[in-house]
C-alpha cells in the first residue's frame, strides 16, 4: 500500500498542546437514575439517599422536600413506584426507598425541623380548593414562590382522602397533622367546613388572581342490588370516613366488601378491627387483573380477610348473599355462567370506585368535562376558564397520593409563571440509566432491609400502626445499597485506574476533572467507573 501522507497526525504545536492523539477521550456526565424518573412528585431519591448514607439526615429532609413536603406521610403510604423502577431489583431487589424516607420523615418530626420562609412577597393571592394531597402540595410550593395562599375545604379537619380515606394503622393522624401543621406555620391559610359552591364568585370575592381546584374523589360509585334492607349496603368511602371521625357503624359480624381496589383492602381490613369475625372481599375479576396493589391484598389476606374470586353480587337477602360465578372469555372479561353459590353476610360495603364531586364548576365558562365525569386541562394544568387550574383525583391520571402530589407541584410553577404572562418549561432531563449500563462487579449482593410488622393477631385488635419506622442502621444500610446509577459518588475508581495521572481529584464533593494533555484515550477510567458517570466521546480536534 502506497505511502498517504494524509494520515500522518498533526504534530503542530497547537495539536500538541491539545493533548496526545487519540480518536475518544472520556468525559464525566450525569445520567438520569430510573427512580427518580418514576417518581410522580420527581424527587432528586438518588441525591438524598447519598445523604442518609452520610448520615447527614437534616440536609436529605431538605432535598425530599424541594419537591415533596410531607416525606414521614409518603414514607408510609406511597406505592413506591420508584422502587418498581430501581435497577437493584434486577440485581437483588430493590432499595426500599419509601421506608427510607419514612426514617427521613419521622427523624424531622422529632427534631422538629421547620420549612424556611420564602423571602419574597409576589403581592399574588391564590385559591386553593381542596385540602386533600393535591390541595395541600399546590399551597405548599406556591408559598415558597412568595405568593399568599388561602385554602378552602368542606372538611372539619385538613387532610383529605389521607385523613378519611386511609385507615390510620396505615396513616397515624399525629403523623398527617404534624406534617400539614408545618405548612399553616409557613404561612398557608386554613379555611375549613367551607364548602365551595360557586367558585367565580369566592375568587372574585376574595381578591384572588388564580385559583387551584383539588377536591379529590369523594363520591362512591353505587351499583343496582336487589335487596329488603338497603340501610345494610354502605359505601366504602362513607364507611371509611365515619371510621376516621371516630365512629364505629354497625356492620354486623360478617361482611362482605364488593371491589377489588386498594379501597376494597382497607375496608375488609377496617371491618376486622371494628369486630367482625368474617371479612370477605368478592370481586369479578382475577388476581392478576384486580387494581390494588399486591402488597395491599398480601396484608388483607394475611390478617384474615377472604377473597372470591370470579363473583359478582346478584341479590342480597334473607337467605344471605347471592354471588354469581364468572368465567374469563378469551379476552380476558369476566362473563356470567347462570351458576349461583350463597354466603352469610350481615351487610355489604360498596368498593367500586370513586368520582370527584364537580357540579360546582358546570356552571364556569369554557370549564369541559370528560366523558368519565374528570375535568379536562391543558399541559399547564388550566381548564378552559383563564386562571382555574385543577389536579388531583378530578383530572384524568391514576388516583394515588403521590400523583396527586405531583400534580400540585407541576400546577403551582404554571401558576407561578402563568401570573407573569410567561409559561412553564420543564428542565430538560439526562438519558435514563439501565442496569445493562452498570459495571456490577463493583457491587455485593445484599438484599433489601425490611421494618418490623406486628403479627396479625396484633394488629386486628386495633388501629394502631402495622409497620415499624427503620432503626438508623437499617436506614444507614439500606441507603448505601444505592448503586448511584448514572452519577459519581467519588469511588476513585477512574483516579486509580488511570496510566497517565490525567485524572484529578477537586476535593470530596466536587467530584475530578481530566486533564486532556495527558489523557491518551485508553478507556481505563471508563471501564472501572461501577455507575456510567464516564462516557467516551469522539474527541473533535480544534
Amino acid at each position: 500500500m502506497p505511502f498517504d501522507i494524509t494520515t500522518v497526525p498533526d504534530l503542530s504545536e497547537q495539536h500538541y498542546r491539545s493533548g496526545p492523539v487519540r480518536a475518544f477521550k472520556p468525559v464525566y456526565l450525569d445520567l438520569l437514575p430510573p427512580c427518580n424518573q418514576g417518581c410522580p412528585t420527581g424527587e432528586n431519591i438518588q441525591a438524598w439517599l447519598y445523604e442518609v448514607e452520610q448520615r447527614n439526615y437534616k440536609k436529605a429532609w431538605e432535598i425530599i422536600t424541594k419537591d415533596n413536603p410531607f416525606p414521614a406521610i409518603h414514607g408510609r403510604v406511597c406505592y413506591h413506584p420508584c422502587e418498581d423502577a430501581c435497577n437493584r431489583k434486577d440485581l437483588d431487589s430493590s432499595i426500599s426507598i419509601h421506608n427510607v424516607e419514612r426514617f427521613v420523615g419521622d427523624f424531622a418530626l422529632r427534631e422538629n425541623l421547620a420549612f424556611a420562609k420564602p423571602k419574597k412577597n409576589s403581592g399574588k393571592r391564590i385559591l386553593v380548593i381542596g385540602a386533600g394531597p393535591s390541595g395541600l402540595s399546590a399551597a405548599y410550593h406556591l408559598t415558597l414562590l412568595g405568593h399568599q395562599v388561602e385554602i378552602r375545604d368542606a372538611g372539619k379537619e385538613p387532610g383529605g382522602m389521607m385523613r378519611y380515606g386511609i385507615p390510620a394503622y396505615r396513616l397515624p393522624r399525629e403523623i398527617l397533622d404534624a406534617e400539614i401543621a408545618r405548612l399553616a406555620d409557613l404561612g398557608v391559610t386554613f379555611r375549613l367546613n367551607h364548602k365551595v359552591s360557586n367558585i367565580l364568585e369566592e375568587k372574585e370575592g376574595g381578591g384572588f388572581d388564580a385559583v387551584f381546584v383539588a377536591v379529590g374523589a369523594h363520591l362512591a360509585k353505587r351499583v343496582n342490588i336487589p335487596t329488603q334492607d338497603a340501610g345494610k349496603i354502605v359505601d366504602a368511602i362513607q364507611f371509611l370516613h365515619h371510621v376516621a371521625e371516630g365512629e364505629k357503624p354497625l356492620i354486623g359480624r360478617r361482611v362482605a366488601v364488593y371491589g377489588g381496589g386498594n379501597t376494597a383492602m382497607d375496608a375488609a381490613r377496617t371491618a376486622k378491627r371494628l369486630g367482625a369475625e368474617e371479612s370477605v372481599i368478592v370481586y369479578r375479576r382475577t388476581r392478576e387483573q384486580m387494581p390494588a396493589h399486591e402488597e395491599e391484598a398480601d396484608e388483607a389476606l394475611l390478617e384474615g380477610v377472604k377473597i372470591h374470586w370470579l363473583r359478582t353480587i346478584t341479590a342480597f337477602g334473607e337467605k344471605g348473599l347471592e354471588l354469581e360465578m364468572m368465567e374469563l372469555d378469551e379476552n380476558g372479561r369476566p362473563q356470567s355462567t347462570g351458576k349461583k353459590e350463597v354466603i352469610s353476610a350481615d351487610s355489604i360495603i360498596l368498593a367500586l370506585g370513586q368520582e370527584s364531586e364537580t357540579d360546582f364548576l358546570s356552571p364556569v365558562p369554557g370549564i369541559e368535562f370528560k366523558s368519565d365525569g374528570t375535568v379536562a386541562v391543558n399541559h399547564q394544568m388550566m381548564t378552559g376558564y383563564p386562571g382555574i387550574f385543577a389536579g388531583g383525583d378530578m383530572i384524568p391520571a391514576e388516583k394515588t397520593v403521590t400523583v396527586a402530589m405531583g400534580h400540585g407541584k407541576k400546577a403551582a410553577k404554571n401558576i407561578n409563571t402563568w401570573l407573569s404572562n410567561s409559561e412553564f418549561t420543564p428542565p430538560q432531563k439526562h438519558d435514563v440509566v439501565h442496569l445493562s449500563d452498570l459495571n456490577l462487579w463493583y457491587f455485593k449482593d445484599l438484599l433489601a432491609e425490611q421494618p418490623e410488622h406486628k403479627s396479625p393477631q396484633e394488629r386486628v385488635k386495633n388501629f394502631e400502626e402495622v409497620v415499624a419506622t427503620f432503626s438508623e442502621i437499617e436506614a444507614h444500610f439500606e441507603a448505601a445499597r444505592c448503586l448511584s446509577c448514572g452519577n459519581c459518588f467519588e469511588c476513585d475508581g477512574c483516579f486509580g485506574a488511570c496510566p497517565e495521572q490525567a485524572v484529578i481529584k477537586l476535593g470530596k464533593g466536587n467530584r475530578y476533572k481530566f486533564d486532556y494533555n495527558l489523557c491518551t484515550g485508553c478507556r481505563a477510567c471508563f471501564e472501572q467507573c461501577p455507575v456510567h458517570a464516564i462516557e467516551m466521546v469522539e474527541d473533535v480536534k480544534g
